[in-house]
């Protein structure tokens, strides 16, 4: 069975779903021995057949596990598949027995026996399965079928604009990668929303997004979606064909370093913001807007001076995947700074006169279309044919924790990052979101020389009952930074005490803004470079 699937780089051991597996050859069940925790070898005839029977534990609602209700249905396939040893490239018939009223909805071509047929292993894993009483809606990208299918509420009936301006972030995807049509003769959109969530996974021909019907209901709610749908689509060039050699074949069984993560996911996560900007569906204050908010939460990310950028690519499967109160301190996202880092290489090659879109073209004729791997060399290689002194500086800002010089390439397109200051001391600590338990104590900060952990339960401030995050704050409002603060607090079931001396208020976020005072040619520069032009 797989541990992992494609696009989530963590060992997630499906065969923990697994139930009752049986092996029958005609009347007789068969032993099974299990080798591996999921691998199993049977002795049994070579001239008939073999009827394998499982369940799955189908109870967890992710976009990479399975879920099963009454109201629907939805398989990850890597998390339901029993590989044969051997039988890796033999072709694969599918059939389905749904309850009364409901429909499937898959990327595979049907068989015409009423059930679909997968050319391998891989293909059938690739293909995320929903079932339900959903309609489907169907439309065209550049004359190519299209099918938008959801679970929780149908967009399409509440939103009659959305298709239209679903197909338009798909060609401008398209516009992008310098062809006139998807990379995928079909594809199928699956959306569940939820009443909170938010995530995507690519498939070759399809892909499943989970959203929020709160995060939709927000002034930037449906833009963010659009931008959710611009990612997953994208990714049917950059990763899914355009794929690294490390994952050319998949090795469904363990996990594989990638050191390309950063452009598979760094790369896309750039351009999603851009993509419905350069598809006419918003305006360049909201991408300052959210392009500022990811700058903001880079800068204010600690683990970016810990950990590189082909270092948090190639430990994917043992950090990013697995966040704890301490993560923020001590890594940095591969799709932040990876989006940080295409931002810079992005504008640093327009100052050669090329743009990041023209070396992710060539990487397409050279290596996705033919669905060629690639590797370091292979990068490194199409960025220098567009900017030779990128030999020496794409390796320093994917190796160093330094971060790259975004401020001047920022103002070649006449933008700025702005520090706004916070209006109360530094304790050093992150409260949860809704009671006044330590949620993150920063590295060397102020609660951790107090000797404040995460989990300690903060009871009164200088005296002070504490009853909620708000009261925490408000307080140190009040308090200098020199000042030392008595902090009452809990921990496992004991009352202590210590003494607090926060630092004096630092940064809060940062904002991105036009700069009022830079050259007139930045405006055109700035315009060229949001409208996705070399």
């Amino acid at each position: 069975m797989p541990g992992w699937t494609p696009g989530s780089y963590l060992i997630r051991d499906y065969v923990r779903t697994l139930e009752d597996l049986q092996v029958w050859q005609g009347q007789e069940r068969l032993a099974v021995e299990r080798l591996e925790p999921a691998c199993w070898q049977l002795r049994c005839a070579a001239d008939a057949p073999l009827e394998v029977r499982w369940r799955i534990l189908a109870t967890d609602l992710s976009v990479r596990t399975c879920h099963l209700n009454a109201d629907h249905g939805f398989l990850a396939l890597a998390g339901v598949l029993l590989q044969v040893e051997g039988e890796r490239w033999t072709p694969i018939r599918l059939s389905l027995e749904l309850p009364p009223g409901w429909q499937p909805f898959l990327p595979l071509p049907p068989d015409g026996q009423g059930g679909w047929l997968a050319r391998d292993v891989d293909q059938l894993i690739d293909s995320p399965l929903e079932a339900g009483p959903h309609s489907c809606h169907a439309f065209t990208v550049a004359g190519v079928p299209h099918r938008w299918v959801g679970w929780g509420e149908d967009l399409v009936q509440s939103d009659p604009a959305w298709l239209a301006d679903v197909e338009r972030v798909c060609l401008a995807c398209c516009r992008l990668m310098g062809v006139a049509r998807p990379a995928a003769s079909s594809y199928l959109f699956v959306l569940h929303l939820l009443d909170q969530g938010f995530g995507g996974l690519e498939h070759h021909d399809a892909t499943v997004l989970q959203f929020g019907r709160q995060a939709l209901a927000e002034p930037n709610g449906r833009r963010r979606l659009l931008q959710l749908v611009a990612h997953e689509y994208l990714h049917q060039w950059n990763v899914r064909r355009l794929r690294p050699a490390e994952l050319t074949p998949i090795d469904y069984d363990r996990a594989t370093v990638v050191p390309s993560l950063w452009f598979a996911e760094g790369v896309t996560s750039y351009y999603d913001q851009l993509l419905p900007l350069a598809a006419g569906l918003s305006e360049e204050k909201d991408l300052l807007e959210d392009l500022g908010t990811d700058l903001s939460r880079y800068r204010l990310t600690p683990g970016r001076a810990i950990q590189s950028l082909r270092l948090s690519s190639e430990e994917a499967w043992v950090k990013l995947y697995r966040p704890d109160p301490h993560a923020v301190d001590c890594q940095v996202s591969y799709y932040l700074k990876g989006a940080v880092l295409a931002l810079v290489l992005d504008l640093h090659l327009r100052r050669h006169g090329s743009a990041l879109a023209l070396v992710l073209r060539d990487l397409w004729r050279s290596h996705g279309v033919v669905e060629r791997g690639y590797r370091w060399p292979d990068l490194l290689a199409a960025f220098v044919a567009h900017a030779a002194d990128l030999s020496t500086l794409l390796p320093i800002w994917l190796e160093s924790e330094e971060d790259p010089p975004l401020e001047s390439y920022l103002e070649d397109v006449g933008l700025v990052l702005s520090a706004e200051i916070s209006p109360h001391p530094t304790p050093g600590w992150q409260l949860d979101g809704r009671a006044t338990t330590l949620a993150r104590v920063s590295r060397a900060g102020a609660a951790e020389r107090a000797g404040l952990q995460v989990g300690d339960e903060l009871l009164a401030l200088d005296g002070h009952r504490l009853r909620s995050p708000e009261d925490g704050r408000r307080l140190l409002i009040g308090c200098g930074s020199a000042a030392a603060v008595t902090v009452l607090y809990c921990r496992d079931g004991l009352v202590r005490q210590t003494q607090l001396v926060c630092e004096p208020p630092g940064i809060e976020r940062w904002r991105l803004c036009i700069d009022a005072a830079a050259a007139a040619h930045t405006a055109e520069a700035r315009r060229r470079w949001l409208s996705l032009l070399p």
